[in-house]
């Protein structure tokens, strides 16, 4: 069904609706990555590589010459795929937000593991004296239209540490030729020149951006652009 004409593909987000979807999902990273570790194994522990590079020519890791970092948020956590995986071997203390609880249930009292947020990104409200060095939002801020996207980035600015603070995106982007919204899980992926446009929206300043490489291609199926931006306080 293609999106109803004069609307814009963010207006169809329902947060009620995505939730529902992913209240369906398992708690495991097949599920986490809509089931595609079935058909291309690799692609949990290639993403991880990509991040962790990724953070590395940003300064941050565990590497002569990079740094860990105090306190990371990381939005849309799911079971903590990437929490365990890539923030917690990174950073002193690690809070998430996700508002399926089931999700998170396994995260309640692991070494490193914070605040834990049962809410959605749209929902989130940051803690009183909180502070982050790191936020990292990965292949969930497509479930908030772009007004609050907007609203969530300011919501941001006002906990990252002011000098060297990151707030780092990775997202999908639409090959459609604009933003694409997928009636499946209720979100949408946007272009780049979207995200872009944002970001400046939302006064942040964009330090760096790459594309993911290295996925599989199985049976000519190949994954959607994936692509990480890092941005900074104007």
């Amino acid at each position: 069904m293609s999106d109803p004409p004069n609307s814009q593909p963010d207006s169809l987000i329902q947060a009620d609706k995505c939730k529902e979807y992913w209240e369906t999902v398992a708690s495991d990273s097949n599920g986490m990555l809509g089931g595609v570790l079935a058909v291309m194994p690799s692609v949990s522990r290639i993403d991880l590589q990509g991040s962790r590079t990724f953070l590395a020519r940003l300064g941050i890791g565990i590497k002569s010459g990079r740094q860990r970092v105090p306190r990371v948020l990381e939005g849309g956590a799911g079971i903590g795929r990437i929490t365990e995986g890539l923030l917690l071997k990174l950073a002193d203390q690690v809070d998430v937000v996700e508002p399926v609880a089931k999700f998170t249930a396994s995260l309640h009292g692991k070494p490193g593991v914070g605040e834990i947020h049962n809410v959605g990104l749209e929902k989130w409200e940051p803690t009183e004296g909180a502070v982050y060095d790191l936020i990292w939002i990965q292949w969930c801020i497509g479930h908030l239209n772009d007004d609050e996207l907007v609203q969530f980035l300011e919501k941001c600015k006002a906990v990252l540490q002011k000098e060297h603070g990151l707030i780092v995106f990775k997202e999908n982007l639409s090959t459609w030729g604009q933003d694409k919204f997928d009636e499946l899980d209720g979100s949408v992926t946007r272009e780049d020149k979207k995200f872009l446009q944002l970001f400046d929206r939302a006064g942040m300043k964009l330090v760096r951006s790459d594309e993911q490489h290295g996925f599989p291609v199985v049976n000519k199926r190949q994954l959607l652009p994936l692509k990480m931006y890092a941005l900074k306080l104007n």
